[in-house]
């Protein structure tokens, strides 16, 4: 199980930083998309980070379950967000909402695809390194919890009023 984690880990990574890349590639493009508060271009570039401190994340916390799991919870969050960002994005026009501005973008081009793409794939290595992470460590607790106490407490008995189950 440790070599599929980390090849889960290992395709995360790569995915979210080629997002961050093409995040960064683009962003310079997007820089006159601004309507009163924060332009296109730098959500690009909070994207970007965002992408980069998930691949790091994953790739780091991996030495205790529970720090394993926040990676991954960072993972999936950032990569959905963005997967689902462009996905709307493309398909309905939302308008500008509070600080952001009006992002519709109805067309696909290379990047735009890639970048997609490779969220997607992000998106779906997380959350099965996530299940995959969790499913053990829960079992394991339930197990432990059950037969924690030597004196019978906490455990199913064999027996319940004399009679074999």
């Amino acid at each position: 199980m440790p070599a599929v984690l980390w090849v889960l880990r290992v395709v995360t990574a790569a995915m979210l930083a080629v997002d961050a890349y093409l995040h960064v590639d683009q962003a310079f493009r997007y820089e006159p998309n601004r309507d009163n508060g924060i332009s296109q271009g730098d959500l690009f570039r909070i994207e970007a980070g965002a992408a980069s401190f998930a691949a790091l994340a994953v790739l780091v916390l991996t030495w205790r379950t529970a720090w394993a799991l926040v990676g991954w919870a960072v993972a999936i969050l950032v990569a959905a967000s963005a997967f689902g960002a462009v996905m709307i994005y493309t398909h309905y026009d939302v308008g500008p909402l509070g600080p952001l501005p009006d992002m519709y973008e109805p067309f696909w081009y290379t990047e735009k695809t890639q970048a997609a793409t490779a969220e997607g794939i992000a998106t779906g290595a997380a959350v099965i390194g996530f299940v995959l992470t969790a499913v053990p460590a829960w079992i394991g607790r339930r197990r432990r919890a059950v037969s924690r106490d030597d004196s019978g407490a906490g455990r199913v008995p064999d027996q319940v009023g004399g009679r074999a189950r």
